[in-house]
């Protein structure tokens, strides 16, 4: 039953010119400037959230982003002060790029803010998908067996910090600790300090492929879902219950994930699709190269694959697909249950904030959601 509510902001400034026919999306820049502006946007939308009784903002980590759609590049750090700036607001990082950091140093800057905030900053994981950003690190990214692999042994010494009170490893990329000497004696363990004083750590990833969904299930992280066609939504959340339980961990289906969907509310759905849809346009003009078109033809067949579309989705599509749910609160109150309906364990959902809409549209969209449509979860 969902009784969460949280909003993904993946670290947009406000762009100009935006749609299908806008600004191509490789041509766009701003100056410094226009990049800080997402701190201030996220610290007003995080403290309009809990103001309204959300759950958790989510944010994404991202690098060397001068198109503007994605810049914030250390998400513990941004949500460290978005804490305390807000009271109750919980934050989550979707996702730290484990490649991209070295797993010690990502453990000790969690668990500061773990300590400090109360519990408030909850711990995501993913492997990353922009050459740009990976390759630029030193790490592997097109060579995807590589980048599994030392994504996988960055995630073992993370547990081993967040969970021993002393470890060593030694495998393929880390020796830890090092051969050497230390005020007389040789180095054979090390101790994390501090550790997270919540535990054990409830770690979050996305689901992008079968053996991400096995890896997940074998190690009890929680799945997010978000911007899929019905169709793949039903494939993920059945794929992950079932890994799951291969590995010992009995769950209902869509326990211990989050399923995101765009939202806009409007007086009818054919008001908030003139509204949202060169938003939906423009998120696709960046993301849709990438492979995030996460639709399915009517055979169940991934938009991408032999035989299926593969072309860049427009709000139709989206719509058709329950991707996205624009229309009057009651509408999307019933899409949301009809959701709901099928996966008993889910209890969490996230509005996706289609990239360029205006914060201050997008927050008043925030109070209309809190007053016409959560309430109807919550009195339950």
């Amino acid at each position: 039953m969902i009784t969460k509510f949280s909003v993904l902001y993946v670290g947009q400034i406000e762009l100009d010119n935006i749609g299908r026919d806008g600004t191509p999306a490789d041509a766009r820049r701003y100056s410094n400037e226009r990049f800080a502006e997402a701190f201030w946007t996220a610290r007003d939308v995080a403290q309009t959230m809990d103001e309204l009784g959300y759950y958790a903002m989510w944010t994404a980590e991202h690098h060397f982003q001068r198109e503007g759609y994605e810049v914030l590049p250390n998400l513990i750090q941004l949500s460290l002060w978005l804490a305390t700036q807000t009271k109750r607001l919980k934050f989550g990082c979707a996702f730290n790029i484990l490649p991209m950091w070295h797993p010690l140093r990502l453990a000790e800057d969690y668990a500061m803010a773990d300590i400090v905030t109360g519990g408030r900053v909850i711990m995501g994981v993913g492997r990353g998908y922009h050459t740009r950003e990976v390759e630029s690190f030193g790490a592997p990214l097109l060579d995807a067996a590589a980048n599994r692999e030392m994504f996988e042994e960055q995630f073992e010494v993370l547990l081993k910090c967040f969970n021993e009170e002393a470890f060593y490893h030694r495998g393929k990329y880390y020796t830890i600790p090092p051969d050497v000497d230390y005020r007389g004696y040789r180095l054979r363990e090390i101790t994390c300090v501090p550790r997270p004083l919540h535990r054990p750590v409830e770690i979050w990833m996305p689901i992008a492929s079968g053996k991400t969904i096995d890896f997940m299930g074998k190690h009890g992280l929680k799945a997010m879902v978000t911007l899929n066609g019905e169709k793949l939504l039903d494939q993920v959340v059945r794929a992950y219950r079932d890994a799951c339980a291969r590995h010992g961990r009995e769950k209902q289906l869509g326990e211990d994930m989050c399923w995101g969907a765009g939202v806009y509310l409007a007086r009818t759905p054919e008001e908030a699709f003139r509204r949202v849809e060169p938003s939906h346009d423009e998120r696709y003009k960046w993301f849709a190269p990438f492979g995030f078109v996460r639709y399915t033809d009517a055979e169940g067949r991934p938009w991408g694959t032999p035989g299926a579309p593969a072309r860049v989705p427009t709000l139709k599509d989206g719509v058709e697909q329950k991707a996205w749910l624009l229309g009057p609160p009651a509408q999307v109150v019933e899409a949301i249950k009809s959701v709901e309906a099928q996966y008993p364990g889910l209890d969490q959902f996230m509005v996706h904030w289609a990239e360029g809409i205006p914060p201050k549209e997008f927050k008043e969209q925030l109070r209309w959601f809190s007053r016409d449509v959560m309430p109807a979860f919550q009195t339950r």
